[in-house]
């Protein structure tokens, strides 16, 4: 009796777990590739068998006649997009129905995420705060807080000036060393010396809201799968401690600066201006900051007839630490392998040092806002770099109402999107494409040059993601990644060394790019600098 029972038992959850959640695309008529038991199509990511980039990247290419395909991340229905024309769909034309990411942590258990313009849900509050936020971000924004960023460069090239012969470096820690720097002084009102203090509070506390490695990319993963599971546990993004700091930090410094009537140039007093309704959106033609920032969506830009929100103290912590996250992780990313490739392609790397030589002879060593935008082969390389190493592997959006997807290629049937729906867009499969970039893992920075930029079909380049809910830091990326590019071109020579992967081959264990024994390079002084 009891072995009937138990048979039963395993029977119904075998059934409940491993075959009806996997029925969800077969009942749709849509292509899917075909999952395992409880992991989906995750499990080569999930055993550590394969980057989730690599893996990604195999899913793409699966079906290649397929305009999209039908996924599981564990149990849940996944919709890979591979068709350019779907993806503006689906981000701009039809945003109103996939306005949302899915949720990762509620507000009554992680109340600094939920706040945050990455986590926001709802269009029309989403719509608010971004519109809201958005001219803190401006080139006219970026040009003020220039000197903050040019002074952290110049400390960060200072450091490395006193050493002698050639500098052996893990270019990931140096460079989450110096964008913490960044952060720190454009965002928090701080001024770090993480190189000359490693262990300053401040670093730490931001190394411990960007790690998703080890335990952390376990509770990530859980969060996308059960938020519901998350708030039980009682488990947020951010830890409790880092939390606190940072939420006591801004306290105190806005206190501290409405109290003193102190202005200082960097984003804290935007956001408090933002605050007080003070902030013109003096928008900009975002050709100036280069080929890869993306321009604010005439969707944010329209008039909705809802109220401005009511800014918090919590919202602009919320904020400040989105941008720590973006700044922290992805833009030292953006520095890593731009620096890498151009240590393994000298070639490129002597053309690029050409130009900086000469923009910066012109302004007698103290380059400008304007000189440095204004160098093409310097965006040319940085453009490159972030299609062949897009910080995002993959953006997400989530339907809030059914959606069909017409036909348009033989074969194809008219099918109905459930409201819930998560789809993926897969970016760095598009950025290798060889259908969109011939000879994708070449690094050639001449795809961007004036004349060929003209080939890149829309929507197939998406390093700082796609639509309406786009990266809003990308002007304040580009800028620092090209700054310290330019300091460190003008002053070394950057060369592989015995500890340099090459070819690189990507971390299995860890969600974004990283290579297996990480970012080894060295910086050679230049003589006559």
């Amino acid at each position: 009796m009891w072995l009937i029972i138990l048979i039963s038992v395993l029977v119904s959850l075998a059934y409940f777990f491993g075959i009806k959640p996997y029925r969800h695309w077969k009942r749709k008529g849509i292509q899917y590739v075909k999952p395992l038991p409880l992991f989906g199509n995750i499990a080569p990511n999930m055993l550590q068998k394969q980057s989730f980039s690599d893996l990604l990247q195999d899913l793409y290419y699966t079906y290649p006649n397929q305009r999209y395909v039908g996924l599981y991340q564990f149990t849940q229905p996944v919709l890979l997009v591979r068709d350019p024309d779907l993806i503006k769909q689906i981000t701009v034309k039809d945003f109103d129905v996939f306005p949302e990411r899915r949720q990762f942590a509620s507000e009554d258990i992680d109340l600094i995420w939920s706040k945050n313009l990455f986590a926001i849900r709802g269009g029309t509050k989403w719509h608010d705060m971004r519109s809201t936020l958005s001219p803190s971000f401006t080139s006219s924004k970026m040009r003020m807080m220039f000197n903050l960023m040019k002074n952290c460069s110049k400390q960060f090239v200072k450091h490395w000036h006193k050493e002698s012969g050639i500098v052996t470096l893990e270019m990931k820690d140096v460079f989450t060393r110096f964008a913490n720097d960044i952060i720190a002084t454009t965002a928090f009102g701080v001024d770090c010396d993480s190189l000359a203090n490693p262990n300053n509070e401040f670093y730490l506390m931001g190394k411990d809201v960007s790690d998703f490695s080890g335990i952390k990319s376990v509770k990530f993963f859980l969060s996308t799968l059960s938020p519901t599971l998350m708030k039980m546990l009682n488990v947020g993004i951010f830890t409790k401690k880092a939390s606190t700091f940072f939420q006591s930090l801004i306290k105190q410094t806005l206190s501290i600066r409405e109290k003193n009537g102190i202005v200082r140039p960097d984003m804290l007093h935007l956001l408090m201006e933002a605050r007080k309704g003070r902030l013109a959106n003096d928008d900009s033609n975002a050709s100036d900051s280069g080929y890869a920032v993306v321009e604010e969506s005439k969707y944010v830009k329209g008039s909705f007839k809802s109220e401005k929100p009511q800014i918090t103290d919590e919202d602009i912590t919320a904020q400040a630490l989105v941008f720590f996250l973006g700044g922290f992780d992805s833009a030292s990313s953006l520095m890593c392998f731009a620096t890498y490739e151009l240590a393994v392609h000298s070639d490129i790397q002597d053309k690029l040092r050409k130009e900086i030589d000469e923009v910066y002879e012109n302004a007698n060593g103290n380059i400008s806002y304007e000189g440095l935008l204004g160098m093409k082969y310097l965006d040319m390389v940085v453009t490159e770099s972030l299609r062949k190493w897009p910080p995002v592997i993959a953006a997400e959006r989530m339907s809030v109402k059914p959606f069909t997807i017409e036909p348009e290629l033989p074969g194809e049937k008219s099918v109905t999107l459930d409201k819930g729906t998560n789809v993926w867009i897969p970016i760095y499969a598009f950025h290798r494409d060889p259908k969109y970039y011939p000879n994708p893992e070449k690094f050639d920075p001449e795809r961007f040059s004036e004349e060929n930029r003209q080939n890149i079909q829309p929507f197939t380049y998406m390093p700082f993601g796609v639509g309406p809910r786009n990266c809003i830091g990308s002007r304040f990326a580009l800028l620092e990644g090209k700054l310290v590019i330019a300091e460190i071109i003008r002053n070394f020579e950057i060369v592989p060394v015995e500890k340099t992967q090459v070819p690189m081959k990507l971390k299995k264990d860890q969600f974004p790019p990283f290579p297996e024994n990480g970012f080894w390079l060295g910086l050679k002084k230049r003589t006559h600098v």
